[in-house]
């Protein structure tokens, strides 16, 4: 169900931080966004899917992988951010992180979708910001679908004839798995391949 308040209350703020629900809080040019908590097979896939780039492309290229980080536009702290799944780095975008929040494009982005979130929103927020690649995978049929930005704008990926995605910015490729999985391996390589989440 999706509710709009016109001014959140401080004993809702309260709550929020007091339960931890407010790490997940989104600031979108000034107006709170207040999503429910990610459901544990959500937060599972993205546990799952992070480690599996740390080890197969982010530690082979000295690069870095982050979980749930706030995520600014340039000069937006505090009032413009998301908080995409996953956040991928390569050294040459290093700068971006100032600590508490990242602010400008990094390399990729990766949302896991729940049913009536504002995800595909946030596609407009990381295409003004530059970022040259996004993941959506659907938290329910793991269906991924991989976005990448051309003259401003997101164009999505078609899958190879045996229904793989080739990211251009990691050499992974993903593709839906056996039934609530999703298949993962480096370009071509079955030896890397996983279907996330694990059992």
């Amino acid at each position: 169900m999706k509710a709009v308040m016109p001014v959140a209350t401080e004993d809702v703020l309260a709550l929020r931080r007091r339960t931890g629900a407010d790490q997940w809080d989104e600031m979108w040019k000034g107006v709170l966004h207040m999503p429910p908590m990610p459901l544990n097979e959500h937060q599972d896939l993205a546990g799952d899917l992070q480690t599996y780039v740390k080890i197969h492309w982010a530690r082979p290229r000295r690069a870095k992988v982050f979980h749930e980080v706030n995520l600014a536009s340039v000069g937006g702290w505090p009032h413009d951010y998301r908080v995409p799944d996953l956040l991928l780095l390569t050294r040459d975008r290093f700068a971006i992180n100032r600590g508490k929040y990242f602010e400008g494009a990094p390399n990729l982005v990766v949302e896991i979708r729940s049913p009536g979130d504002e995800t595909y929103e946030k596609l407009e927020f990381y295409a003004e910001l530059g970022v040259p690649e996004a993941w959506i995978i659907d938290g329910t049929t793991k269906v991924p679908e991989i976005y990448l930005l051309r003259r401003g704008r997101y164009r999505k990926l078609r899958a190879d004839a045996s229904g793989w995605l080739r990211s251009p910015e990691t050499g992974i490729e993903l593709r839906k798995g056996k039934a609530g999985k999703l298949s993962v391996r480096m370009s071509g390589d079955e030896s890397t391949r996983e279907e996330l989440p694990e059992d």
